[in-house]
């Protein structure tokens, strides 16, 4: 089953220093290596901060465009991981170790099947 692991940014606190940003990746790139070496990484990302979104919404047949996130909210999806698991177990097993590797809480979504 696959899974989705959401890194939930509260864009409203202060930025990292390059330093602990740095220390972050670092980090971070030790559990990515693990995940790839247990053969459970499917893809993952970092996004640009919310305000870099469009959001497109189709209503009655009419598109609108509109800048930036449509919910009003201080956290934001700010990167996430796809991996391939037995079970939930597993899944909040490497959201707890990405938690700790990037400090920021991670939301565990299972796919809803692959299209």
């Amino acid at each position: 089953m696959h899974y989705l692991l959401g890194v939930r940014l509260d864009e409203s606190l202060p930025q990292p220093s390059e330093e602990e940003m740095n220390a972050m990746f670092a980090r971070v790139g030790a559990v990515n290596d693990e995940m790839k070496a247990r053969g459970v990484w499917v893809f993952a990302g970092g996004l640009l901060p919310s305000d870099s979104a469009t959001v497109v919404r189709v209503e009655n047949g009419t598109t609108t465009m509109t800048d930036g996130p449509f919910a009003e909210t201080k956290e934001q999806l700010g990167g996430f991981w796809v991996l391939e698991l037995e079970n939930l177990d597993e899944a909040l097993a490497w959201a707890e170790r990405s938690s700790e590797a990037c400090g920021a809480p991670i939301e565990v979504r299972p796919f809803d099947g692959l299209a």
